[in-house]
């Protein structure tokens, strides 16, 4: 069975009191498929090796987050988004990074491609390509919880392991809040 678009909103508001903002894209292929990324191994980053969507930090010349978005996932895997329907967005991230005061914010746009493109990653960023089943992501494929310790923490946390993936944190939120805007 098909999966609909979700209903989003144009646009999300953005607190003023943000320094450092960056924006992703959730893509839907034709065959309703949700694009991810699996990140490079880079010392320094703190999402290094981890599943995400594809974008990055808003840059001045930038016209806005959405820009981010889409100009951030051309320069990781070669997909222009120029053409995609663009369906809306979900609510900005804050970023558990390390420093709190840092006040990064994280702006997901949704998007759906006509066909998907032969990707181009950038193996400075992107370490793997994954085109994961929405409906498997729907219907809860791959649910689990894993233990996390580090930075202080040692805690239970939800993750979904499909297709060869690990996904956590940040880009699991962003993933439930998408399923929760998909019409049942």
């Amino acid at each position: 069975m098909p999966v609909s678009d979700p209903v989003l909103p144009v646009e999300v508001p953005e607190p003023p009191q943000l320094r450092r903002r960056a924006a992703v894209a959730l893509v839907f292929g034709p065959d309703d498929r949700l694009l991810f990324i699996q990140r490079a191994e880079r010392e320094g980053d703190p999402w290094s090796g981890h599943m995400a969507f594809p974008g990055g930090r808003q840059q001045a010349g930038d016209g806005g987050p959405r820009q981010a978005a889409e100009r951030e996932t051309f320069e990781e895997v070669g997909l222009d988004l120029a053409p995609a329907r663009f369906l809306g967005a979900l609510p900005l991230q804050m970023s558990p990074i390390r420093d709190p005061q840092q006040e990064f914010g994280v702006f997901p746009f949704v998007y759906r491609v006509g066909a998907w493109p032969s990707f181009v990653p950038d193996p400075r960023e992107v370490a793997a390509i994954h085109l994961l089943d929405a409906e498997r992501l729907v219907a809860g494929e791959g649910r689990g919880q894993f233990r996390y310790q580090g930075h202080g923490y040692d805690l239970e946390l939800p993750c979904v392991r499909l297709g060869g993936a690990f996904i956590w944190g940040m880009t699991l939120r962003m993933l439930d809040q998408l399923v929760d805007s998909l019409p049942r």
